[in-house]
């Protein structure tokens, strides 16, 4: 299988297009004429994967987040992304990346979550010009006490640790989320009335921003975002089901929390 078929594959379902103008989706390492046997799904690129992809034959790492966001200087192994872009080319791994592609794209990472959770009629939080496609989602779920839903969130998405703001909300019908860093759409969430907004790396001061209207949780950059493993896999294994494909067993959170004195690695 080459690398262009694997990438038009993807990009059937997120097509590039969709990305922001920071993002660098794509491929990152490699040619499109390139041949490959196997490929990995994770979520970063690390050493670690890296290691786990030679050990398992593959040739490919497919990811969610891109090794590289900023221009790279030198080559001299003094960062993770260089020793990992190093290994990448020295072994002829290929690395691609769908990154806010696959955030915004219809039916894309919110949506999975969305899902998980059980939400009925979702419709897209923020909207953006390319039909259909935006990011986070809001959606209605059966009433249930704010706590209970929250307990369920963390027992589905192995979240150790949910933050949230005031729980102005004794009852929980109505959800929005947004996978990933999502403060930017915390008014969006008010504006659609939910009754608890779903996302990662809120900051002290939005915590503050709910004006007791919304619950704030956030459930983990990591948790919020592993799903886009699964999405890739079931991309690839409907379009080109000849093609191997291996879920990563070493994508790991790079967050670990210690709770009563105990570090606990999630």
């Amino acid at each position: 299988m080459r690398v262009r078929d694997i990438a038009a594959a993807i990009e059937s379902f997120a097509p590039l297009t969709l990305q922001e103008s920071y993002d660098n989706s794509g491929l990152i390492v490699g040619r499109m004429d390139d041949e490959v046997s196997k490929a990995l799904l994770a979520v970063d690129v690390t050493e670690e994967v890296i290691e786990e992809a030679l050990a398992e034959g593959c040739d490919m790492i497919i990811t969610h987040h891109p090794i590289i966001f900023h221009a790279l200087k030198r080559f001299n192994s003094a960062s993770q992304t260089e020793r990992c872009v190093e290994m990448a080319i020295r072994h002829g791994i290929v690395l691609y990346a769908a990154h806010t592609n696959l955030d915004s794209t219809p039916q894309g990472m919110s949506w999975r979550v969305g899902e998980m959770l059980g939400l009925r009629n979702m419709e897209v939080l923020q909207a953006t010009n390319a039909e259909g496609a935006g990011f986070g989602v809001v959606g209605d779920v059966e009433p249930q006490p704010s706590e209970e839903f929250m307990l369920k969130v963390m027992e589905r998405f192995g979240v150790k640790a949910l933050r949230h703001s005031d729980v102005v909300r004794a009852e929980v019908s109505r959800v929005a989320i947004c996978t990933g860093a999502g403060a930017s759409l915390i008014d969006d969430a008010r504006r659609a009335r939910a009754d608890i907004y779903l996302t990662a790396d809120l900051k002290y001061n939005d915590f503050m921003r709910h004006e007791n209207a919304v619950i704030l949780a956030d459930m983990g950059h990591f948790e919020s975002e592993y799903c886009a493993i699964q999405i890739l896999f079931d991309i690839l294994s409907k379009i080109l089901p000849i093609f191997a494909v291996r879920k990563s067993v070493r994508s790991r959170n790079p967050v670990n929390y210690m709770t009563a004195g105990c570090p606990n690695e999630v």
